[in-house]
């Protein structure tokens, strides 16, 4: 099964297309413990309401860099929480952003896909294709390979937005990632620029190509999953193949209600994040 199936299929079975992102901040986390403990005990008592409630996102995307900034602690709950949340069925993105030489981006790739067990990756493209292509490459095997395209950082106008024969470097960057196109490349678009996603939904619509996006941007960052939503619409891109990403929204909802169950507000963010989405199957 490729992982545009898989995407699918998980989207039919969840009635979501939401993506939980997973940055774990100690300071924001109220439980005591060695650093280990605390996060894993965070995002598993999170997957308990969840498994409680029979409530899921489609997906989790860990951001590698805030488990990697707690050392050895941090990358052993990674580790953890990657497979229990695994043995729940729930898929993995692995946000780690990789992209180096050819036989560099080899060992991340397969660091990625047979250490950390993860279904999908983010990469960054600025080497070009002998950088991407060993993540591609596992595409064969049913894994998703998601391209920085349009970022949903103020910063990304730097260079996203400079020109080319007229035509801004994220829209030849989208002609690439046909180029590079197998079933599973997919792109990172934000919810941040709706006009450019638009406009990028709607170029892969018509190269009849399927591309899932990875739409990070929606809450703390100001972007609309229901705006998101109906572009997706408007474009006729089918949005079962998609995931929106909430992070702090759904892993410190409960900072913003008057309740210190961590767990039941995530759950709760989830679940009214999928309302706000409306997807029906």
């Amino acid at each position: 099964m490729n992982y545009i199936t898989c995407l699918r299929e998980r989207a039919k079975n969840t009635e979501s297309i939401v993506c939980m992102g997973m940055d774990p901040v100690i300071e924001r986390i109220p439980i005591k413990g060695d650093t280990c403990q605390i996060i894993e005990k965070f995002y598993l008592n999170i997957l308990k309401e969840m498994n409680k409630r029979n409530s899921y996102p489609a997906i989790i995307k860990p951001n590698i860099a805030y488990f990697e900034q707690y050392g050895f602690d941090g990358l052993k709950a990674l580790k953890t929480i990657i497979c229990q949340y695994k043995s729940s069925g729930i898929p993995t993105i692995l946000d780690a952003k990789r992209g180096d030489i050819g036989k560099t981006s080899m060992a991340y790739a397969k660091a990625v896909f047979e250490f950390w067990d993860s279904d999908a990756v983010t990469i960054a493209p600025y080497m070009g294709s002998d950088s991407v292509g060993p993540f591609i490459e596992w595409c064969e095997k049913g894994k998703g390979v998601y391209i920085l395209c349009r970022t949903s950082n103020k910063g990304a106008t730097d260079l996203q937005d400079l020109k080319i024969d007229d035509v801004p470097v994220y829209m030849k960057l989208a002609e690439n990632i046909i180029k590079w196109h197998r079933p599973g490349v997919g792109a990172v678009v934000g919810a941040t620029y709706l006009e450019e996603l638009e406009k990028i939904s709607r170029f892969f619509v018509e190269s009849k190509k399927e591309v899932p996006f990875l739409i990070p941007g929606v809450g703390s960052q100001g972007g609309s999953a229901g705006e998101v939503v109906e572009i997706l619409k408007k474009t006729n891109n089918d949005i079962l193949i998609h995931r929106i990403n909430s992070s702090s929204g759904i892993n410190y909802a409960y900072m913003k209600t008057d309740t210190s169950n961590y767990a039941k507000a995530a759950v709760d963010a989830l679940e009214t994040l999928n309302k706000e989405i409306g997807l029906l199957v």
